[in-house]
């Protein structure tokens, strides 16, 4: 994902013209509804739903989405592995005593504890790529002046938001560059790459927090940067689904209380 970042499938996914309202609530919504269930079933639901709205609905690449999951996924198995060897029970399935103190287990409540962290993981996920994925950043920015979000906070934010753009167009043009030049042909010649490729990003990324702070003085900043972005109007098929929505995994949050898959 180095060359299209998430911005640029923010501003073009089939979602875009949605309310940015609906959007955030419905990723917000969706990460509370996890966090406040018991049991595997509603953040199962979630990451489901919340999937197949950003791969049909949104229009977004399947390979793109199934990258953004690499990592949170690794650290979620590995996690979920710690849990269940860890957590121990009565019901044992296996059992291995490394030290007369210490020993390894699997039994069903370590499972069941295991399979309903990793859903919670999948559910919260795919929350926010859907509003990663479906809502410019520039749109958010309005979205927290209007609900009052301090404007030092949003200041902040916008310009750390830049300087992301700024290193990572760096960090592109000077890998690239590398390549070229064989840079990465031996292990030794790549670590001295990447360590070049380090110190050429910090001083571009200083370099670059000292042109705009030029910038805002010859454009006489006075504390508030201006927002450009979009909010499109609340329409009855979206506002109908995000309700529908909502209510339903609420409904399956209260119902399906402590349920267990083994």
């Amino acid at each position: 994902m180095f060359e299209e970042l998430l911005e640029d499938i923010a501003q073009k996914n089939g979602l875009r013209e949605v309310n940015t309202y609906l959007k955030i609530t419905a990723g917000f919504g969706s990460i509370f509804l996890c966090l406040l269930s018991s049991s595997f079933i509603p953040p199962l639901i979630i990451a489901i739903t919340l999937s197949g709205a950003i791969l049909f609905l949104a229009r977004v690449d399947a390979k793109t989405y199934a990258e953004l999951f690499i990592v949170p996924i690794w650290f979620a198995v590995m996690s979920v592995a710690g849990i269940i060897l860890i957590s121990g029970g009565p019901d044992i399935f296996w059992k291995w005593n490394i030290l007369p103190q210490i020993s390894l287990s699997v039994t069903r409540q370590s499972l069941n504890q295991g399979i309903f962290v990793f859903c919670r993981v999948i559910g919260g996920m795919s929350a926010l790529c859907f509003i990663a994925l479906t809502t410019p950043m520039t749109d958010i920015f309005i979205v927290f002046r209007k609900c009052r979000v301090p404007e030092i906070v949003i200041d902040l934010m916008m310009i750390i938001y830049r300087t992301i753009f700024i290193l990572m167009d760096q960090v592109v043009q000077i890998y690239h560059a590398q390549v070229m030049r064989l840079g990465y042909s031996t292990v030794k010649e790549s670590i001295h790459s990447c360590a070049s490729l380090c110190g050429a990003a910090f001083i571009a990324s200083w370099n670059a927090g000292e042109d705009l702070i030029m910038a805002m003085d010859a454009r006489c900043y006075s504390g508030k940067f201006a927002l450009l972005g979009e909010n499109h109007p609340v329409e009855p098929k979206p506002l109908i689904a995000l309700a529908v929505f909502l209510s339903f995994v609420t409904a399956i949050v209260i119902l399906s209380e402590n349920s267990t898959i083994i």
